[in-house]
């Protein structure tokens, strides 16, 4: 048996995969004050429907927001840093580029460690090798006013340890000798490559979050142990799960971990229905992660920005915006009208949840719209109250100058246009052509929004996949095990032979599958190039298969296929330009768990209808109160309310259901 469970900022949920391939799925409230309960009770609610006990659980994945609300919220450890004298202000000097080109006085979030804990060692490492030996005596003195500052976590970045860590080790040594209870983080263990600010502000990030994280953890886990559930596996920013102690001691690893496992359930999803080319959407309680599958494939970047933080580590490319059911609708200063980025969250949630919340919702709107019909219950039982939603809403709708349903239009409208923005960036932005892809919406709310969302772009198809509510989940049970490794190496690969660039693979290689810790299926090794006195690099990719003598790709293929993505990317290429191989990364796969095909209902649900407003006019709407079987034939109006999400299909769209409980939906005018 597989088990998911993927934590929300409103909801949390599960995913159960038997012996025989069905398919069991809960969803629960989120209980921000201890995350952990809601877990347990995700997995007690989805074991009792499957009929099956803890022990039976053959693998648990688990992803979580934990340690991004915490970088959200500001709930850091208290974080010492320990750089090479005269650097110690990098985290705060940064890149000295504004926050936003046109707003001069906006700042930029302050640095996780405040000048008072920021610690100089007295060392230096060049080109060259050590410019200034480490003295032992100095480097114990630095750890003894580390230790009196009394952090909760210590970050080490030592200028150019990840060409020569041997400094930063002995201090790491030194730091936990004197502070064996201190979380500690080490740039050269983390990070590996170079860019000094990226590396540095990574480190502390990594620092300050990992107490947090790692208490957590080791809760879940000891709470699991008790019940005889297995250790849960924990889902990094990469898409690859990660054992529970390393996630612990590395937060960084995983502040993209419920979104990277809503891209795997995507692209099982897309895969199982044969599409290549898909853009998806995943619109939650809290907010709405989107990405790109093209080709098959999910594009990853080694460097992204997290709450205006760099973390300098692999992760899917994934863009999120205050955009979810929960988020909240306001007036500003200026009259106009605006959703999020705060949300409701699930304490007290939305006004129509009837636990206390009072301000207007995305979800209150769509239920006022007749979009969630007020007679259906959502997931875990949870019952509407329409008239808490025409009061929150009502209220808003004054203060505008606007009637109820005219507001909560507005409010769907402006939360619709910020996804699209986000779909926009994944895609126009980035010269793809959005036209020829199918739109993908999961997480509760994305079936809500999609037609109205792909019609904008130009969109034709929709695909709706049965467990769209809890995909996340699903994604997080069906992942695999991953390791990532990476080096700065400058080197000039026409200078080198074909050995001499395996020579510099090779190491990278052994330890990213002795960190793997079981056999590996999949290597890739990424090479990160740019011409000589460019600043950034493209990269040049090349898969492996473990075990087989490896077809390395040697200076001349490296300099083809960059000048190929070169081109692609900027126009030209140059022939004459010296080559330069900046850093090298390498990742490792496991085996995913084998997952077996599963078919829709065998009968459909009955058939009712309902009023929704479109465009100001409420419609006779068929109403489909579950998950329509396979072959049903569906046609706009029509509202599908399904175990854990709801999918609106307007005027002009029309579709079915595949073998998989896929629903397919095209547009009658474009297809």
């Amino acid at each position: 048996m597989l088990l998911g469970v993927d934590v929300g900022g409103t909801f949390t949920d599960a995913v159960l995969i038997d012996a025989d391939g069905a398919l069991h799925t809960a969803k629960v409230p989120s209980t921000p004050a201890s995350e952990s309960l809601a877990v347990l009770r995700a997995v007690e609610l989805v074991l009792g429907r499957a009929g099956a006990r803890f022990p039976e659980v053959e693998r648990f994945a688990h992803g979580m927001t934990v340690a991004t609300n915490a970088l959200l919220e500001g709930r850091t450890a208290r974080t010492a840093l320990v750089a090479t004298a005269g650097f110690t202000d990098v985290i705060e000097l940064a890149r000295q580029n504004r926050p936003h080109l046109y707003r001069l006085c906006e700042a930029a979030p302050p640095p996780l460690v405040g000048a008072e804990a920021r610690f100089g060692a007295d060392e230096r490492i060049g080109p060259e090798g050590v410019l200034i030996e480490l003295d032992e005596d100095r480097a114990r003195t630095l750890c003894a006013a580390l230790r009196d500052s009394r952090p909760e976590a210590v970050a080490v970045a030592l200028l150019h340890s990840y060409a020569n860590p041997a400094h930063e080790q002995r201090i790491g040594e030194l730091i936990g000798e004197l502070l064996p209870d201190v979380a500690l983080s080490l740039s050269s263990e983390l990070v590996g490559t170079f860019r000094e600010y990226e590396r540095t502000a990574t480190t502390a990030l990594d620092a300050a979050l990992s107490p947090l994280l790692g208490s957590y953890l080791a809760r879940l886990c000891a709470d699991a142990a008790a019940l005889g559930l297995s250790e849960p596996q924990i889902m990094q920013s990469s898409g690859g799960l990660t054992g529970p102690a390393r996630a612990g001691a590395h937060a960084a690893l995983t502040v993209l971990s419920g979104p990277a496992g809503g891209v795997a359930g995507a692209l099982l999803a897309a895969e199982l229905a044969g599409e290549t080319d898909v853009a998806c959407f995943d619109m939650g309680g809290t907010s709405c992660d989107v990405c790109l599958v093209a080709a098959g494939q999910v594009p990853e970047t080694a460097e992204r920005v997290i709450a205006g933080r760099p973390v300098a580590l692999p992760a899917l490319e994934i863009h999120t915006v205050g955009a979810g059911g929960g988020s909240i609708a306001w007036r500003d200063s200026g009259g106009a009208l605006r959703v999020g980025p705060a949300s409701a969250g699930a304490e007290p949630g939305p006004a129509c949840y009837g636990a206390g919340g009072e301000l207007p919702t995305v979800t209150d709107a769509n239920l006022l719209l007749g979009r969630l019909p007020a007679e259906v219950e959502l997931a875990g039982g949870l019952k509407l109250d329409r008239g808490a939603a025409e009061r929150a809403v009502g209220e808003l709708a004054g203060r505008l100058g606007l009637a109820p349903l005219a507001c909560a239009e507005g409010i769907v409208a402006v939360a619709e246009a910020e996804m699209l923005a986000a779909l926009r960036l994944v895609t126009v932005e980035r010269g793809i052509d959005p036209r020829s892809f199918a739109l993908m919406p999961f997480g509760g709310a994305g079936g809500l929004h999609a037609a109205a969302l792909a019609e904008h772009l130009g969109i034709s198809r929709v695909l709706c996949p049965r467990a769209a509510g809890v995909l996340s989940a699903l994604g997080l049970a069906a992942a695999p095990p991953r390791r990532d490794v990476a080096r700065t190496v400058m080197i000039a690969p026409g200078a080198s032979s074909p050995a001499g660039l395996e020579a510099e693979r090779g190491p990278l290689i052994a330890q990213a599958l002795g960190e793997l810790g079981e056999p590996a299926v999949r290597v890739r090794v990424r090479h990160e190039l740019r011409y000589r006195g460019q600043s950034f690099e493209l990269p040049v990719d090349e898969e492996r298969e473990p075990g087989r003598p490896a077809a390395a790709l040697g200076p001349q293929e490296l300099r083809e296929a960059f000048g190929e993505a070169h081109e692609a990317r900027y126009g030209y290429r140059d022939a004459e330009a010296e080559l330069e191989l900046v850093n090298l990364r390498v990742s490792a796969w496991a085996a995913a768990p084998p997952l077996q095909r599963t078919g829709a209902a065998v009968s459909g649900p009955p058939v009712s209808t309902t009023r929704v407003v479109f465009a100001g006019r409420a419609l006779e709407t068929r109403l489909f109160a579950g998950q329509p079987a396979a072959g049903t034939s569906l046609e706009g109006p029509a509202l599908c309310t399904m175990a854990e999400s709801t999918l609106l299909i307007p005027p002009g769209w029309v579709g079915e259901v595949d073998t998989d409980g896929t629903i397919r939906l095209r547009h009658e005018r474009r297809s």
